[in-house]
């Protein structure tokens, strides 16, 4: 708002010295406004575009945590008895879910981990990267189960797509959260669309008079916006507004976990 009432002013300032001071008329600048314009435009929609793709990229991601962890909740469900080892890995599991989810916005959020029977929180968070150490802890458990015979090898294969799909998962979010757009795109774009609004007054006084004002505003708003709302999903494991919901995502696993894993 503050930005868009100081370009309705600037044209206001342009308007009255066009009009009123200095009686200067510009030629066919909305033509030439018209046609950049229409490239400045083209510009936002693949920008818009990239980082859309990155949000739904993001989404897909997700969307597989969610998928995977009631896959191997259901299978685990079914070949394991004890309960004490179900509740174990059940635990890890959420865990998991909840410091990558933590791990993707500004660092792991020590009171959200839960200690199990056999694993304290410090156990869980003692490394640099936080949710491989807590799948690695997991997968000692499933080669543990497999040693005692608790499960077989064959078993161990019905599981190994879900037990591998995490990682996958957690990569591709680590490449979207550490590839930003490049810089020097960005900044050009932002410089296009300065000059672009900037220079609208001097070509819109002669013809829309103080009508311009109200233009020029309207104009730096749309252009403004999109640029800014690109800006702001193309990293979207944040808490921004715009951002995916992966903490209700990470809830909803855990409950779903909590219910297949009695």
């Amino acid at each position: 708002m503050p930005g868009i009432l100081a370009m309705g002013l600037y044209t206001a300032i342009i308007v009255y010295l066009e009009r009123e001071i200095l009686d200067i008329e510009f030629k066919n600048t909305t033509t030439i406004h018209s046609l950049v314009g229409f490239v400045l435009s083209l510009l936002l929609v693949f920008r818009t575009n990239t980082a859309y793709d990155r949000w739904w990229e993001g989404r897909k991601m997700w969307g597989g945590f969610v998928n995977s962890s009631r896959n191997l909740a259901i299978k685990l469900n079914a070949m394991l008895e004890d309960k004490v080892i179900k509740e174990r890995l059940k635990i890890m599991l959420g865990n998991y879910i909840g410091v990558v989810k933590d791990h993707l916005r500004n660092g792991v959020q020590i009171e959200e981990i839960v200690a199990c029977d056999k694993y304290s929180v410090e156990d869980f968070t003692k490394a640099d990267h936080v949710p491989n150490h807590i799948f690695k802890l997991f997968m000692i458990e499933i080669n543990e189960l497999l040693k005692k015979k608790m499960i077989s090898s064959e078993q161990l294969l019905f599981i190994n797509e879900e037990l591998r799909s995490f990682s996958d998962y957690l990569g591709a979010c680590e490449r979207i959260k550490k590839t930003p757009i490049p810089y020097s795109y960005s900044i050009f774009l932002k410089k296009i669309i300065f000059i672009y609004i900037a220079s609208m007054p001097f070509g819109f006084a002669m013809e829309f008079g103080y009508w311009s004002i109200m233009i020029v505003a309207l104009l730096f708003y749309v252009f403004g916006s999109i640029e800014l709302l690109a800006e702001e999903i193309e990293d979207p494991f944040g808490t921004d507004a715009n951002d995916l919901p992966t903490e209700q995502i990470s809830i909803t696993i855990r409950e779903n976990l909590d219910e297949i894993m009695r």
